[in-house]
């Protein structure tokens, strides 16, 4: 029996700041029940749920928004409904894990195999193709003891072809803004096989299109054996993710994935072993330290490493995503964020630079150094920045002291720096993340967050920064 992973994709740019419906059409709810036969698995069949009143229905709904990490209500809200309508792979999401493998030893049964190249896509040169899968496969041999050749003629390991609509294995692509790729788990004939849709718009670092490399790194997962991740900061998740070719490590869900089937890379250099794979944060962790907070169009943003939690009014479970799925050229593990009502701006901090973003567009002219915020030029990094909208100022956090900037007049105000605990009693240790809700004061610090009322200076009470990422394991 042959595994095939098929991969849809549409571009991320329309659902940047989408909000889930308000309201549950009959559409959604006909497109709902397509979208759990198709990848959990839901048939018409009756069993022991129905006698114990639980319908198919509700139990995969259940199942499906355990896997995406949605407040389980076994019912089709509008949260559920907004991430099935997320851009995503076609290979089933069943399997309830982190990493998962196709099952049944599917997997290559010798640590060299050969790869071929078939065809080109026009989108990109013959070297750009070439050097796309190249290190495509390279992530993966990294890792592992797998050792890939190419060849250019005959019948390789995996053979990797362009084609559009039917083209030979009988799953045929659809066109533009749809099916991206698919490929094969590892078995004789067509298994380990990779075919890319080439009514795509592939590139080879640009991010107005998708990006080979990130394409191909990924289907090359199911061709050596990994199924989906729910994971979503794995490379094998489900849904395409932008990030930078040059800078791309293995994220350590597939490194635990792949190594669970061949083991790790015996030739690994101990004493310089490279760059650590990054984990996903959990909104769970007690003990994690936010980047940065700052609300944006009503929004709730919470940074940290290379992801943010989007948290809105219409929402019961913050979405968590990488960063640069929406801001394609903004930096990760940001030092601090603040919104500009002003200007309508969000403000991301790192080093000695700042960048400027209208929703999801960069603003030309950044990054730009602190100075041009008229900071001192002493002033290396900023720990958190607050936006208080009763005074219209924004105050930068620098160690123990703080900084007011006044936005309407683009300048510094006299008499700063102020210590922080002249204006926030208490907080002695350095602010890590700030922000305004409900007309209270957040400041946070290390893993603690301090409710202010800052008319008065009163402090309210002492949280834990994930209070409003809402640990569903509390």
């Amino acid at each position: 029996m042959r595994s095939l992973s098929l991969c849809i994709v549409l571009n991320l740019a329309v659902a940047v700041y989408c909000v889930p419906v308000s309201q549950v059409t009959v559409q959604d709810e006909s497109f709902a029940e397509s979208y759990l036969k198709k990848f959990f698995n839901l048939t018409e069949e009756s069993g022991p749920t129905i006698r114990r009143g639980i319908s198919p229905i509700t139990k995969k709904l259940t199942e499906m928004q355990r896997f995406f990490g949605l407040q389980i209500t076994g019912t089709l809200d509008a949260d559920t409904i907004a991430m099935m309508k997320k851009p995503r792979c076609g290979v089933p999401d069943d399997n309830i894990a982190r990493f998962s493998t196709f099952g049944n030893n599917l997997k290559w049964q010798k640590n060299s195999l050969t790869y071929r190249i078939e065809n080109y896509t026009p989108d990109m040169s013959v070297a750009e193709v070439d050097d796309s899968m190249e290190k495509a496969l390279q992530v993966w041999a990294k890792v592992t003891p797998l050792r890939f050749t190419r060849i250019y003629s005959g019948t390789a390991d995996i053979m990797i072809s362009f084609g559009r609509q039917s083209h030979g294995d009988y799953y045929p692509f659809d066109g533009p803004q749809g099916t991206l790729a698919h490929a094969f788990a590892p078995s004789p004939g067509i298994g380990g096989d990779a075919h890319f849709d080439d009514d795509e718009n592939f590139t080879f670092r640009s991010n107005r299109g998708f990006v080979l490399f990130m394409v191909a790194a990924h289907e090359f997962g199911h061709s050596l054996g990994l199924s989906h991740s729910d994971d979503p900061g794995a490379l094998m998740y489900p849904t395409y993710s932008y990030r930078n070719p040059d800078t791309f490590v293995l994220p350590r869900d597939d490194v635990n994935g792949i190594q669970s089937l061949y083991g790790p890379n015996p030739d690994k250099d101990p004493v310089q072993p490279g760059p650590q794979p990054p984990t996903t944060p959990d909104a769970c962790d007690s003990t994690m330290v936010l980047d940065a907070v700052t609300t944006l169009r009503g929004e709730m943003l919470f940074f940290k490493d290379s992801f943010f939690w989007r948290s809105y009014p219409q929402s019961r479970t913050p979405q968590q995503s990488l960063i640069t799925n929406f801001w394609p050229n903004a930096p990760v593990n940001i030092d601090a964020a603040y919104e500009s009502r002003k200007s309508d701006k969000i403000f991301l901090f790192k080093g000695r630079k700042v960048w400027a973003f209208a929703g999801y567009d960069s603003v030309r002219g950044y990054p730009k150094t602190l100075t041009s915020f008229g900071l001192p030029r002493s002033v290396e990094k900023i720990d958190a920045v607050l936006y208080d909208r009763d005074s219209g100022k924004t105050l930068f956090f620098v160690g123990k002291y703080y900084f007011s900037y006044d936005e309407a007049r683009q300048t510094m105000d006299r008499g700063f720096p102020k210590r922080v605990d002249q204006t926030f009693s208490g907080m002695t240790n350095k602010v890590t993340a700030a922000f305004q809700y409900r007309g209270f004061t957040y400041i946070y610090s290390g893993p603690y967050m301090f409710e202010y009322y800052l008319r008065t200076g009163r402090l309210y009470r002492v949280l834990r920064n994930s209070y409003f990422l809402r640990c569903t394991n509390f």
